[in-house]
């Protein structure tokens, strides 16, 4: 009886015993299934308000004209990027990204169409550039050689909205055209000019604009140059011309050059490149030189400059050749002499007409500033306004003689 008992204790023993090691075995394998063992504790990763101090200075973009940190605020109704994104970017990628959501619903695309005769007949040819948006009222600017020549410009906005647009004004002088649409205000993000002027080499910058039809891209560079001359669609050299290295490519004209705090400092215009694509030289119209002629191209359609009355020059080593001047302008009623036509008679009935130069006059400067180029000689008139009265100095008969002109307009 005492060995039977014994027995099944044994047995119930080794039940227990193998009960213990199948759960135990279960709980090791499946346990975090089945809750029966717990986890350690999740690692807290301390959130900080505020990135921790570098172990060296890290240099912040600032404005040229302060001390304020250039990161731009973006529109009350534009979505600023994710706080904790921004945080893991060093200061040069959040400013440009802050940049880029400041401005990018600003950039427009234009798109252009005109007619033509081609080799089957008619033809329509299309083309594309950028624009930027400067009021609520539906203005835009954009380069005149986007625009030059098209019959019909269309603008999409950064939603994809079309809009059909027309010419409000244009200045081939300064490669600039203004556009209006008909949109709804609350489509329309005006951008924030900057100073041109305070525009230093070195200086970072960044272009927006639709290179090859690709809405609203965003590329960065520095100031290479100040102070190029471009030569523009009419022949007249656009002075103050800002050089970068930003990549522009076809597409990009009239699209906003932009500082580091998204102020437009200048309008993207051309490039230098031997395949036409960007090679890492682009040129910029300054803003400021835009800005000035801003209001009369919106009010007038064109900007109301000064004028000599003088039709054609002739450029020699020496000065300009007058060849002729408006009838009843102001340069011949001041009584500014141009070429002369004569006759030579050269017998049995022919005669030689030739443009006698010796008795034009020879235009060498203007309120004692010399003039060598049509450039300079319309740079120093256009100082003045018409009305103005100013001293043209002139060679003739070989003396130098001072002339006073009331400069008209055109």
């Amino acid at each position: 009886m005492n060995s039977d008992r014994m027995s099944m204790r044994h047995t119930l023993a080794a039940h227990a015993l193998t009960a213990g090691v199948t759960l135990l075995a279960m709980a090791i394998l499946f346990g975090g299934r089945l809750g029966l063992i717990r986890q350690p504790p999740a690692v807290q990763i301390p959130v900080l308000d505020q990135e921790p101090e570098p172990p060296f200075p890290v240099p912040v973009p600032r404005d040229f004209r302060g001390s304020t940190p250039a990161v731009p605020i973006p529109d009350s109704k534009t979505p600023a990027p994710p706080e904790d994104v921004l945080k893991e970017l060093d200061p040069e990628e959040r400013n440009n990204v802050m940049v880029y959501a400041t401005v990018n619903k600003s950039v427009v695309n234009i798109t252009t169409e005109s007619e033509g005769v081609g080799f089957f007949g008619d033809e329509t040819s299309t083309g594309t550039g950028s624009g930027f948006v400067i009021d609520k009222q539906g203005h835009l600017l954009t380069n005149y050689h986007v625009i030059q020549g098209a019959g019909a410009v269309r603008v999409t906005l950064f939603d994809g909205s079309n809009h059909a647009a027309k010419l409000v004004g244009q200045d081939a002088s300064n490669d600039v055209a203004v556009l209006q649409i008909r949109a709804p205000a609350d489509k329309l993000f005006p951008v924030t000019f900057g100073d041109s002027s305070r525009v230093m080499v070195g200086q970072k910058i960044m272009a927006l604009g639709n290179p090859f039809g690709l809405e609203r891209t965003l590329t960065s560079g520095i100031v290479s140059s100040l102070d190029r001359s471009l030569k523009a669609k009419n022949g007249r050299m656009i002075k103050g011309i800002i050089q970068t290295d930003a990549a522009v490519n076809p597409g990009n004209s009239g699209g906003p050059l932009l500082n580091s705090r998204g102020q437009v400092i200048g309008m993207n215009t051309a490039i230098v490149s031997q395949v036409g694509q960007s090679a890492g030289i682009s040129f910029a119209v300054p803003i400021n030189a835009i800005t000035r002629i801003l209001r009369p191209l919106i009010e007038n359609g064109r900007v109301i400059r000064a004028d000599l009355g003088i039709t054609r020059v002739y450029a020699t080593d020496n000065g300009l050749l007058v060849m002729a001047v408006v009838d009843g302008g102001p340069a011949e009623q001041a009584g500014i002499q141009p070429a002369q036509i004569k006759e030579e008679r050269l017998g049995l009935g022919y005669v030689r007409r030739f443009v006698d130069t010796d008795s034009a006059d020879l235009i060498v400067g203007i309120e004692h500033r010399r003039v060598k180029t049509v450039d300079e000689l319309l740079t120093e008139v256009e100082k003045h306004q018409p009305g103005d009265v100013i001293r043209v100095t002139v060679i003739r008969g070989g003396q130098p003689t001072d002339v006073q002109i009331r400069l008209g307009q055109s």
